[in-house]
């Protein structure tokens, strides 16, 4: 895999690049935080549990890793119910992908379509969710089944500067970050002018 830039911290950084898992799971994670906070996340996990083996996560008592996850610095804003989310994706990975969440998009040479159907499919997984790391898949670690970018919708587009696919570094996430804050801004004008 190749050396991913995502959260600006090197060891977070490197097990992003080395663990497909993690990479999952910080997708997962990325909601109601930075971007940057979510996917160090697997990381805090990772330190905390002594390794990130999804059987190991998903076996985890689930008090016990809710506390795991709620111990400061806590791996999410809301470490209770992100706990479990991050078990129940641990579980499906563990008993449906015999543990290698890489089957998700290589298992019977699928298509950008059938490699979203796929994700959409994990819990906590919604369309959005499911396009933005496909589209991270397909720009940043060359995983480019048929069609993903057409799967992807707008986060697919090649200079884009939408979502965590097109963070490479601390210039890109600015330049993501101006572009989510112009679009929270304009659904904003929008509603308003709706009610008017």
């Amino acid at each position: 895999m190749p050396d991913l830039w995502l959260t600006g911290d090197p060891d977070a950084d490197a097990l992003l690049s080395a663990d497909p898992f993690a990479l999952l799971l910080g997708m997962l994670l990325d909601q109601q935080v930075t971007m940057e906070s979510a996917f160090a996340g697997p990381r805090k996990i990772a330190e905390r549990l002594g390794g990130l083996d999804p059987r190991t996560v998903a076996d985890a008592d689930p008090d016990g890793f809710a506390e795991l996850c709620a111990t400061p610095p806590a791996v999410h804003r809301y470490p209770g119910s992100m706990a479990g989310r991050v078990q129940a994706v641990a579980r499906v990975v563990a008993d449906e992908h015999d543990g290698d969440v890489t089957r998700l998009w290589t298992e019977g040479d699928p298509d950008g379509p059938e490699v979203l159907r796929r994700l959409k499919a994990l819990p906590g997984f919604g369309d959005q969710k499911a396009r933005i790391f496909l589209a991270l898949l397909g720009k940043q670690l060359q995983v480019c089944p048929d069609g993903w970018r057409e799967a992807t919708g707008p986060y697919g587009d090649e200079d884009a500067r939408r979502s965590i696919a097109d963070v490479t570094s601390p210039e890109s996430l600015e330049e993501v970050r101006a572009t989510k804050k112009a679009a929270k801004a304009a659904a904003r004008a929008a509603k308003q002018s709706g009610r008017s």
